[in-house]
């Protein structure tokens, strides 16, 4: 219950903890399982960790709506950091503010 306790303040939790519950703030880290390429969204099944997703046949659709579900978690506001510089880019490219510090 690390999502409503004071005590998980700060922890990190993943999909399956995070869904179903809405945010004030989040912040999302993009993991090498999906990547921006000069033609668009890829994914890499041999970067995700999670057994059950790498085996999935529709592992594509899987990792998308993963980072979907937990990009929109937040109500207030949220940050996006990707593995993949590429993906930084895109989305400083896009306007996405970025938090100098």
């Amino acid at each position: 219950m690390w999502a409503t306790d004071p005590a998980g303040f700060s922890q990190i939790g993943c999909i399956y903890s995070a869904q179903g519950f809405e945010f004030d703030y989040a912040g999302v880290i993009i993991g090498r399982d999906l990547t921006w390429t000069p033609t668009g969204w890829a994914t890499v099944r041999q970067a995700n960790l999670d057994p059950d997703q790498r085996s999935a046949p529709s592992f594509d659709t899987l990792v998308r709506h993963t980072y979907r579900v937990l990009a929109t978690r937040a109500m207030r506001g949220v940050v996006l950091y990707a593995e993949d510089p590429a993906i930084n880019h895109l989305l400083e490219d896009l306007g996405v503010p970025v938090l100098e510090g």
